[in-house]
């Protein structure tokens, strides 16, 4: 029989709960955004956060179970994003399970974070071990040879700004509302990006690690000396610079891609793929820029339906059933983590993102 799993996702400011098979079926995704909560603020505001979670946590659960047509009685087993992230929402999110889990005596898995956008490629195309991930959000981004559901190595990473953290400051530095990369993508799109000679970052460094600070700061820069010389800025004065902001990081990504594609080539893998997952996947531009460089290595690229690349219950759910399968499982002594690494050995990543911790 095929295990059916709720999922429960609450590690940032989207409170999520799913219904998914192992076969990869999602009989429900219900994710609610907290984007109105938070606008006044420029960003997502833990406490705030916490405490939208703990107020629909279990109203998104009853929809999700309803959307499925499945009744608790009909799971299999519950699993539940236990960190990396917020502190306040993980805790809510671990705290609803551990009620489910005890009411029901159905298994209880705790799953991190980052390894359910790692796995998201098995769920939606059934994608064999060993394949190149590329995380790339608000939060985190590293690239990831996934060998197993519970074994992975990191080839690299941010070590201060993740790209859609990035992309939310120079929203707010021009005067863009949030959530920022889709603001930012579109004013790009009426730029010249050779305008201005932004940095990129640590290519003059051997590695796969990246850092996206002090390209936000060469761009407050550029704002500053043109509101100096003109008083202002002009409409296509914010457009050039989006453009140019957004080709910057285009290029850092697909050159340190390339750097990890090649380690992870060297590997001869049998079904060679490069998969990319959250937000920062849905812009155009890098998305494009990736899909050459797999292409080039001659490996697939796979990048999951938008839904499933930012944070999402279904995700939770399918990481669940594959930790559920190696013999995971949790008690009610479960923890909730503001920091998990997915690759336990390789040394921590400096700073932490306004969207969660680095791990």
């Amino acid at each position: 029989m095929t295990l059916t799993f709720l999922g429960i996702e609450s590690s940032c400011d989207d409170t999520a709960a799913a219904v998914v098979r192992a076969d990869g079926t999602i009989l429900s995704s219900v994710v609610e955004g907290q984007v109105a909560l938070h606008a006044a603020f420029g960003g997502v505001v833990p406490e705030i956060a916490a405490r939208a979670h703990a107020e629909r946590l279990d109203v998104c659960v009853e929809r999700a179970l309803d959307q499925a047509d499945t009744r608790l009685a009909d799971l299999d087993g519950i699993a539940v994003t236990a960190g990396p992230g917020l502190i306040g929402g993980v805790l809510s999110g671990v705290m609803l399970a551990k009620g489910l889990a005890a009411a029901t005596g159905l298994p209880l898995v705790g799953v991190n974070h980052l390894a359910g956008h790692a796995l998201t490629p098995r769920l939606t195309d059934g994608l064999e071990f060993p394949y190149l991930m590329l995380l790339i959000s608000g939060g985190h981004c590293q690239f990831l040879i996934a060998r197993g559901p519970e074994d992975f190595t990191r080839l690299g990473g941010s070590i201060d700004d993740a790209p859609g953290e990035a992309f939310d400051k120079t929203a707010k530095l021009l005067g863009l509302p949030q959530p920022g990369g889709p603001q930012v993508s579109r004013e790009a799109e009426g730029g010249d990006p050779a305008r201005f000679a932004l940095p990129r970052p640590l290519l003059d460094r051997p590695g796969c690690d990246m850092s996206f600070s002090g390209l936000k700061t060469a761009l407050l820069r550029e704002r500053d000396k043109l509101v100096a010389a003109q008083g202002g800025l002009y409409r296509q004065d914010r457009a050039d610079l989006c453009a140019a902001f957004q080709q910057a990081v285009a290029d850092v990504l697909a050159e340190k891609t390339r750097r990890a594609m090649a380690l992870y080539m060297a590997e001869a893998p049998s079904r060679p793929a490069l998969a990319v997952a959250g937000g920062v996947a849905a812009n155009s531009l890098i998305r494009s820029r990736l899909q050459d460089v797999a292409a080039a290595a001659g490996a697939e690229f796979i990048a999951p339906p938008l839904r499933l690349c930012t944070d999402n219950a279904a995700m939770i759910a399918f990481a669940g059933i594959e930790r559920f399968r190696l013999g995971g499982r949790d008690g009610m002594d479960l923890t909730a983590r503001p920091r998990w690494p997915l690759d336990r050995d390789a040394i921590p990543l400096v700073g932490a993102g306004r969207k969660g911790a680095k791990a």
